[in-house]
């Protein structure tokens, strides 16, 4: 069965954790942050998978005064490349878009070129200068906006 964007279960966690760790090895979300997303932000996360195996997710907030960031995006190594974030993330701003939200947000790292690419294809632009220690000391990053 090919892949298929769906809502996260809590079933899903344990395999959202280990994509986590492999995208994001130096720094993943512990496995109770990623519950407490679920808890908090279920309908907004989004994952990628063929009912066997997940590939990807995505996990916006829930709007606030038509507001909304992107905490994350992450698509399992091997598969890196070939669409699937950018599948994710229209399916995200679309989702975000019918619920009114008129800005996201996002950070990422100034050194992900492919992550920054995506973004600025999907139509995100800078705003502002790189945020030194963003994250804490040596950690900075690029605030991104989007309006939709």
């Amino acid at each position: 069965m090919p892949p298929r964007i769906r809502s996260a279960a809590e079933d899903d966690l344990p395999a959202l954790a280990h994509l986590d760790a492999e995208v994001f090895p130096a720094e993943p979300y512990p496995f109770y942050v990623l519950r407490q997303f679920f808890d908090l932000y279920s309908d907004h996360l989004l994952v990628l998978a063929d009912g066997h195996t997940l590939y990807g997710y995505v996990l916006a907030t829930s709007p606030k005064a038509g507001l909304s960031w992107i905490l994350s995006l992450a698509i399992t190594q091997d598969l890196q490349g070939q669409g699937l974030g950018r599948r994710l993330m229209v399916e995200s701003l679309s989702h975000l878009r019918s619920e009114g939200v008129h800005e996201v947000r996002l950070t990422v790292d100034p050194d992900n070129d492919p992550a920054v690419f995506l973004y600025r294809h999907l139509g995100f632009v800078l705003a502002g200068d790189l945020r030194k220690d963003y994250f804490g000391p040596g950690e900075h990053r690029l605030l991104m906006t989007l309006a939709l």
